[in-house]
């Protein structure tokens, strides 16, 4: 009987679990080691923090359906992974005690740390920025975001800056849609004209989001992401600023380095920026006791999977084998990492570092669809392993589609959604021997009312899709 760990039952992790249960639970130990009790469906969150949406409508709980898969949920938080002698030590949220968790496969999904500490003042726990980055900040935002509207009803104007806390920050797409959300909300609660909204981000250009942009065909012509963003944004009226990494927030200040190397800051009333993300810090222990956390995860706590690190940009992004395939440590071939917690060779879009030395840069998105493709790979993988003694998946970035759907509010009659279908995700030069590196057949944009009914149908499939419930797997991830 073959023991399997997963730490993290976010959309990587949680995927991988429903088909290692679906595949392996009846005959196999398969443990999920959560810090939550609930699966949170993360993009919906972005309604939940303009008020139009209940949080308990972005949740459920998952021992339910683990159950069904014979799957073990077990309550609390990794502290240890001990690779040589297979087992991760977790402190039970029931009642603060260690357990030891043995396994033959261990899946590392524990998504991001909010690593906050990096920007001097940021986040909601000094109450100047607010994030979206977890329900209980989305649900922080969105009262934030109501006193803000009732001071604008009394007749005092308000300045939003919504974007990127840091000089590596990344998921820029969570916050494009967080402000053209407020945008529509505001427009539906008549207070527009009392806000200012501006965009705020470490990108080289409006529309990079970590993945050099994107080109899309149109009209005979080749459209890019930055076209395509600008034009909602002069729409909207939401003023731009770009290729600058905010590194101190105060009660009123943001304060930022440009491409340049200027120093400059912007005052706000209501500020949302996405933090840094580094990988949770797990204590990895040998045998007799020493740091192996060397041969497990990078400096910042991502796990070495089998990319090729260490090139330089350019010759990284040429070569589209530096990123991996199969997700899996070189020093310990029974841990894999998937989603946010595996170590990408580097960034996508291409560093930029100022006068002053700081490096500028969206980092790659690994998020949403990216994660639950990583999953469901790992989860096949681990599944050939038990049953057939090797591997017979794997699925580069460089080969990988994503669809992203943007909305522009809920509503079904009046909203609006920028709907981004990219291929490959990570361009590759050799096979699409374009300027852009990417299928120009597949890779699409468009605007439009559509969009937003894609949106909201997808936020039903998919929690229907994560609770396992009847033909799940026929829903792509």
């Amino acid at each position: 009987m073959a023991k399997v760990a997963i730490i993290g039952a976010g959309f990587a992790g949680h995927t991988a679990a429903l088909y290692l249960g679906d595949a392996l639970g009846k005959n196999h130990d398969i443990t999920m080691i959560n810090l939550h009790e609930h699966f949170h469906y993360i993009p919906s969150w972005v309604w939940v923090a303009v008020g139009r949406m209940p949080v308990e409508q972005t949740r459920f709980p998952l021992r339910p359906v683990y159950d069904k898969k014979n799957i073990r949920l077990l309550y609390g938080a990794a502290k240890e992974v001990h690779p040589d002698e297979q087992y991760v030590l977790v402190e039970r949220k029931s009642d603060g005690k260690e357990e030891r968790v043995e396994y033959d496969y261990l899946l590392i999904a524990t998504g991001p740390k909010l690593n906050y500490e990096a920007t001097e003042g940021l986040g909601p726990k000094h109450n100047y920025t607010q994030s979206i980055c977890t329900a209980p900040h989305a649900v922080a935002s969105s009262e934030a975001y109501l006193a803000q509207v009732a001071r604008m009803k009394n007749g005092q104007k308000s300045t939003f800056v919504i974007g990127t806390g840091h000089a590596t920050s990344t998921c820029q797409g969570a916050a494009f849609e967080y402000i053209t959300n407020l945008h529509k909300d505001m427009v539906r609660r008549g207070v527009r004209d009392m806000a200012e909204l501006r965009w705020l981000s470490n990108e080289q250009a409006v529309g990079d989001f970590g993945v050099r942009g994107v080109h899309a065909k149109y009209k005979g012509g080749i459209v890019s992401s930055e076209d395509f963003i600008k034009a909602a944004f002069k729409e909207y009226g939401i003023k731009w600023d770009v290729q600058k990494a905010v590194y101190k927030v105060d009660e009123d200040t943001i304060y930022w380095e440009n491409f340049e190397g200027e120093y400059g800051e912007m005052k706000y009333d209501f500020a949302m920026l996405i933090p840094q993300f580094k990988g949770i810090a797990l204590n990895y222990i040998g045998k007799d006791g020493e740091d192996v956390s060397g041969k497990v995860v990078n400096a910042s706590n991502f796990v070495i999977v089998d990319g090729i690190y260490g090139l330089p940009h350019d010759k990284m992004i040429n070569k589209s084998t530096s990123w991996p395939e199969l997700y899996q440590n070189p020093n310990y071939d029974n841990i894999f990492a998937a989603g946010i917690a595996f170590a990408p060779p580097g960034s996508i879009s291409k560093p930029h570092v100022t006068p002053n030395g700081t490096t500028i840069v969206a980092a790659p998105p690994r998020t949403g669809m990216v994660s639950g493709i990583i999953g469901r790979i790992v989860a096949m993988n681990i599944i050939d392993l038990i049953k057939k003694g090797r591997m017979t998946h794997s699925e580069r970035m460089t080969e990988m589609a994503a669809a992203c759907i943007a909305s522009m509010g809920d509503s079904l009659w009046d909203g609006s959604a920028a709907t981004i279908m990219i291929y490959p995700v990570v361009p590759d030069f050799k096979r699409y021997p374009n300027e852009h590196g990417r299928d120009m057949f597949v890779t699409h944009m468009e605007m439009g009312l559509g969009g937003a009914w894609m949106k909201r149908m997808i936020h039903t499939t998919f929690m229907y899709k994560l609770q396992g419930k009847f033909g799940w797997k026929m829903i792509p991830e």
